[in-house]
């Protein structure tokens, strides 16, 4: 696991999953919206999209503001409410 961005609004963590019984190696990306108390999980297809979205974003080198509005569009998909384990 490691953590990718932290802002005052947002974590985004990548975590990379090792291979089990024969099973392929897995990863993605948890993203945390701190001000609504949620998290989604982005896996597979949707992460590889995340991923690219945000190299495009480093080669412009923008501001804090648009890596918290490119991540704000992903946040708003997460359903599920924070919880501690």
């Amino acid at each position: 696991m490691q953590m990718l961005y932290q802002s005052d609004t947002f974590v985004v963590v990548q975590v990379e999953l090792p291979s089990e019984a024969g099973t392929p190696a897995r990863g993605g990306y948890e993203i945390v919206d701190k001000l609504s108390r949620t998290d989604i999980w982005l896996e597979g297809a949707i992460a590889e999209s995340f991923r690219r979205g945000v190299e495009a974003l480093v080669e412009r080198d923008p501001g804090p503001e648009a890596f918290d509005d490119f991540i704000a569009g992903y946040a708003q998909l997460a359903q599920q409410p924070l919880t501690l384990h």
